[in-house]
């Protein structure tokens, strides 16, 4: 078994890395600039077994590579690294760990916890300075090769514009693990997710993409299964190449590209949410799965002076070392095999602040964000960056390069805070529900670099956000001081269930008015899977480790009368934002566009008709605004050139608990208002009359109403009032 292997491996190529197949052997690379020699493990077809070890006879520009000319797709192995094992020095070489190719492409079976998995001997008095003996290869799941080639036949990207783009984020086991009448095999699958009824529902609703939590390969933390939890989210990543193998019902990748290619049939993209700041193998005391024993001083960020610890810019032991020129290589390789091999849309990264961090700080000319923009392979795709993490400058909203959006918990918060009647919001609302232009109007980024959202999986969910005060995590076993405790959130009287009739009514209807808000705001919008079916978490907004009823969907629940309500509600939503490009224009709205009758691209209402003033928007006690967005105005083109020309619409918010009379504008060429939509009533009733100019309308408590204008064809243009707009975000 420990043959040196100079008889049967041939030298290979050091490129490219990972383990190849070319249709009569493999050839495998290892990157790692410290290694004094690396073996090539063998393993039997069921992975118990190590057949042989062969030593890789090749060594150039730091890249281990040897050629094994019988090997064949399903072929199981792993890499012994020998080295120093000097944590003081940052090294933690032991060859009696098997280790992970970084760039396996597949993997079977599951880390198993054991001691061995550790470099050194856990509980030892000099922890990780210990060196540890036993063989891990038992407790480590086997890279397999593959054969890449997969027929896609007629499938195309749907290659959504960005402006039209609705986000569906959602985790693919909890969507299906109840969904019904799906198959027992098929649940908490890529087949499951890419079943025909799923799709009919994510087409039916309305939505453009969907973003799956992460997928790729990760690790349930000792400390989690010892409490009988699980890392359900999956930000623990072990690998960046291979899917998850609990994702897989048949246990062959081809599963993805099938799910990947039904979606693409169906006209929906498939975004992955992807950890490339961290790996699994946490602080000095983590275990050692890959890249800790392959090369620990390159692959991560070590502290200058002591380098037996890391820079945890991530908050979970570790953080990657991207400004290395291969760890980047490998997050840009990573990328392009996700998009040229599985056909993904696009990527939402965690805590992309850290891939924008060097030795200065952040930087969005970082060479990474460099490196992506100029991939000839990832050109189209949609980047969406997390712009957080808790190192030094740690948030930088509004700061990504351009090309990129922005999850913009700005736009969460003041939403949240709006709705639930905290003062002085007015002006911070107007900013960001068109499009924050004060955070990204700048390099020419358009409206969809601020992806708007109200919940997400990590927090509340919409029927959480109206129903708990306080967070409530205690089935995490963490004594409830885990997740965020300013939520922005309330409960109208009850913390959590509720029997009271009344309460349950403001509930539903600040569901739909957070709802309304998110669709007819400017910008990216993206909804949490299970919003518009009233889903619960039972307060707990931190439900990483419940793979269990806490975070999956109840979609027998959903069947009840409020739900389906709010569900029929939801679509119109979606559907009025699909018909009406004045609802998600590329551009920034400032009020400067006017159409021929003198009527700026947007203008601000008072609740007495008339236009906002300054002094009224630092009225910190008023709660009840009109927005008037112009669809006759703008600069928008369509893809022939011509302008984009639409209705005119008039929404009115109210957040106070109490009705305010709400006099409608008399606007240049208009001589009514339809009531299109309305919070207050989710299946609005037909043939309400049309509502004329300068009446009042007695605009319920929380509430948000839609009203189209009917444009009086008899008038010429520019007859009337102009209107002269202001933009509160100035």
């Amino acid at each position: 078994m420990n043959g040196s292997g100079s008889q049967r491996l041939l030298p290979g190529l050091p490129y490219p890395l990972g383990a190849t197949w070319d249709g009569k052997g493999v050839n495998f690379a290892l990157f790692s600039a410290h290694a004094e020699k690396v073996k090539l493990c063998l393993f039997d077809p069921a992975g118990r077994r190590e057949l042989e070890r062969l030593t890789l006879p090749e060594y150039t520009d730091q890249v281990w590579h040897g050629y094994l000319p019988e090997a064949a797709p399903g072929t199981l192995y792993g890499y012994r690294v020998y080295g120093p094992y000097d944590p003081r020095n940052g090294h933690r070489f032991n060859h009696h760990k098997l280790l992970l190719d970084p760039y396996a492409k597949s993997l079977a079976g599951h880390v198993l916890q054991a001691d061995a998995i550790f470099g050194y001997r856990p509980g030892s008095a000099r922890e990780d300075l210990s060196y540890d003996r036993r063989d891990s290869a038992r407790a480590m799941p086997k890279c397999r090769v593959v054969d890449s080639a997969h027929s896609w036949g007629n499938e195309r990207r749907p290659a959504v514009p960005p402006a039209d783009t609705i986000i569906y984020e959602t985790h693919l086991r909890g969507f299906t693990m109840r969904f019904p009448g799906l198959a027992e095999p098929l649940k908490g699958s890529f087949a499951g997710f890419g079943t025909a009824p799923v799709i009919a529902y994510l087409r039916s609703l309305g939505i453009t993409s969907v973003e799956l939590l992460p997928i790729q390969s990760f690790y349930d933390d000792r400390h989690l299964i010892a409490k009988g939890l699980r890392n359900y989210w999956g930000y623990n990543t072990l690998g960046f190449f291979a899917p998850d193998p609990r994702y897989l019902s048949s246990g062959d990748i081809e599963e993805f590209k099938i799910m990947v290619a039904r979606l693409h049939d169906a006209g929906i993209e498939v975004i992955l949410d992807v950890v490339y700041n961290h790996t699994c193998e946490g602080n000095h005391l983590g275990p050692t799965f890959s890249f800790k024993g392959i090369d620990n001083a390159s692959y991560y960020r070590l502290l200058p002076d002591q380098k037996r610890y890391y820079i945890d810019d991530t908050g979970v032991g570790n953080t990657l070392n991207v400004t290395h020129p291969r760890v980047m290589q490998m997050v840009l390789d990573s990328l392009q095999y996700w998009v040229t091999e599985m056909r993904v849309d696009g990527f939402r990264f965690d805590l992309a602040a850290t891939l924008g961090r060097g030795p200065g700080g952040f930087d969005p000319g970082n060479s990474i964000f460099a490196a992506i923009q100029q991939s000839p392979e990832l050109r189209g795709i949609k980047f969406i960056g997390e712009p957080w993490d808790i190192g030094p400058g740690g948030y930088q909203l509004g700061n990504f390069p351009p090309g990129w959006s922005e999850w913009n918990d700005r736009y969460r918060d003041t939403v949240r805070r709006y709705w639930r009647g905290d003062e002085g919001m007015l002006p911070e609302l107007a900013a960001r529900i068109t499009g924050s232009a004060d955070l990204f109007d700048r390099a020419g980024r358009r409206s969809w670099a601020t992806v708007n959202f109200v919940t997400a999986h990590d927090g509340f969910t919409l029927r959480d956000v109206v129903s708990y005060n306080e967070k409530h995590n205690e089935a995490n076993l963490e004594d409830n001081r885990d997740g965020n405790s300013e939520n922005f959130s309330a409960n109208y009287g009850v913390e959590g269930p509720s029997d009271d009739p009344e309460i349950e009514a403001v509930r539903w209807r600040q569901m739909r008015n957070l709802a309304a808000t998110l669709l007819i705001s400017q910008g990216l919008p993206m909804m949490l899977a299970g919003d518009e079916l009233g889903r619960t978490q039972q307060g707990n907004n931190n439900a990483y480790c419940q793979d269990d009823e806490i975070a999956w969907l109840d979609w027998a629940a959903a069947e009840a009368p409020e739900p389906q309500a709010h569900l029929a509600f939801t679509r119109r939503l979606l559907e009025l934002r699909r018909q009406h490009p004045v609802l998600h224009r590329a551009r920034f709205l400032h009020g400067h566009q006017q159409s021929g009758d003198g009527l700026g691209d947007i203008a601000w209402f008072a609740p007495d008709g008339t236009e906002m003033t300054p002094e009224r928007w630092q009225d910190g006690l008023a709660r009840c605004i009109g927005v008037c967005l112009n669809g006759q105005a703008g600069a928008d083109r369509g893809p022939d050139g011509t302008p984009l020309r639409d209705d005119i619409f008039l929404i009115l918010m109210n957040a106070h608990h109490e009705a305010v009379p709400f006099i409608l504008p008399r606007l240049a060429n208009i001589d009514g208002w339809h009531r299109v939509l309305d919070s207050s009533e989710p299946i609005l009733a037909s043939g309400a009359p049309m509502l004329p100019p300068e009446q009042g309308y007695d605009l319920p408590g929380r509430v948000l109403v839609i009203l189209l204008a009917n444009r009086a064809p008899d008038k010429a243009a520019g007859e009337g009032e102009p209107s002269q707009s202001r933009d509160p975000a100035k």
